[in-house]
């Protein structure tokens, strides 16, 4: 399988993809969802004391926080680095990356499966592509930009 996914590389990333590197993919992918889990569960009790629509944003915001400490200590080992300015990095690379996982979901949902008659499961599966699409962009976003150098 992991064959499979380094073929699927553009050759020219290829030679960037160290043991390391893929070892940083493998953190991202635990630490990023263990913050959706906890996204997804601080809602429940959020929910208790504002409407629904506030307590998806605030819960949005504590997964936030919890990837931002999981990101830079445990995946990109980056507490060396300015924590100020590697967070308004990560909020403007979440804020992209929000903002294209609800294009492809909306996409996939209402126009594409459409399109092809596909009818089950609809809105789950192409929010679940949507994720798995945004968070390769997203490592790349962090990789690139919030941990630049490390």
């Amino acid at each position: 399988m992991q064959d499979l996914a380094f073929a699927l590389v553009p050759s020219a990333l290829r030679s960037r993809m160290t043991p390391e590197e893929m070892r940083r993919i493998g953190r991202f992918l635990l630490a990023g969802g263990f913050a959706a889990l906890v996204n997804w569960g601080a809602r429940f009790p959020l929910n208790a004391v504002m409407p629904f629509g506030a307590a998806v944003i605030a819960a949005y915001v504590v997964g936030m926080v919890v990837g931002f400490f999981l990101y830079r200590f445990f995946v990109f080992e980056a507490h060396e680095g300015a924590a100020g300015s590697q967070l308004w990095k990560f909020i403007l690379v979440n804020a992209v990356g929000a903002a294209e996982v609800w294009a492809l979901a909306v996409f996939f949902a209402h126009w594409l499966a459409p399109a092809v008659g596909w009818t089950l499961w609809v809105e789950p599966i192409a929010h679940a592509a949507a994720i798995g699409i945004g968070a390769a962009t997203s490592y790349v976003g962090h990789r690139l930009l919030t941990f630049r150098g490390i």
